[in-house]
């Protein structure tokens, strides 16, 4: 396991974000296990998954998980990880199961923020709130927002969801962002965009 960070001041950061098939569904990537050939049934596949981000990115990393892993997968983090949780608008219903999953957790740990020596200053008297909280539209840590469809990859995340995961970590134009398993490549879209727009807005 990962040493606590200890970082002050402000720099660019090496940033990653990790969607890895989850616990108990790699059936449904026709169990392609990648170069290492380990199942991601197998809990150690996501301990070392976990084991990798904490001492290659301990600047800050966010992780994508089902809520049914959660039990098994949080034990395996450093104690200073943190929970966010993306609430679906729309989802897929399953027989037999109610009520329905309709959220995802987000474990995080890191960034630009003040628990790893970020530090962040006050809006201006009277000026909008500029501290991440727990809700999307407010920079919060849970989003709302529905699931992708016919992206032609089980399990793709919308636009919203990077620039939600991109604020859950503070990152800013300059940082590093390594998406260790891209799919469809949104996060790296949403990156660069995100970026060129704040670039924009600071002209």
């Amino acid at each position: 396991m990962s040493e606590p960070i200890d970082f002050v001041g402000d720099r660019n950061l090496i940033l990653a974000y990790a969607d890895p098939p989850y616990l108990g569904c790699c059936r449904l990537y026709d169990h392609h296990h990648g170069t290492d050939e380990r199942c991601w049934d197998d809990i150690e596949t996501h301990r070392l998954l976990i084991e990798h981000l904490g001492n290659d990115f301990p600047d800050g990393w966010a992780m994508s998980l089902s809520s049914t892993s959660l039990r098994a997968i949080l034990p395996l983090c450093p104690p200073d990880v943190r929970i966010a949780s993306w609430c679906k608008t729309f989802g897929a219903f399953k027989k037999g199961v109610r009520p329905a999953y309709m959220w995802e957790p987000v474990i995080f740990r890191g960034g630009r923020n003040p628990s790893s020596g970020f530090k962040h200053l006050p809006p201006e008297k009277g000026g909008k709130q500029n501290t991440p909280k727990d809700f999307h539209e407010a920079q919060y840590d849970a989003l709302l927002a529905p699931i992708t469809l016919r992206k032609g990859l089980t399990g793709a995340k919308p636009e919203s969801f990077c620039r939600w995961v991109l604020d859950l970590l503070g990152a800013r134009p300059g940082d590093f962002i390594t998406d260790l398993y891209p799919g469809t490549g949104v996060m790296g879209r949403t990156v660069g965009k995100a970026f060129r727009e704040a670039v924009e807005a600071n002209r």
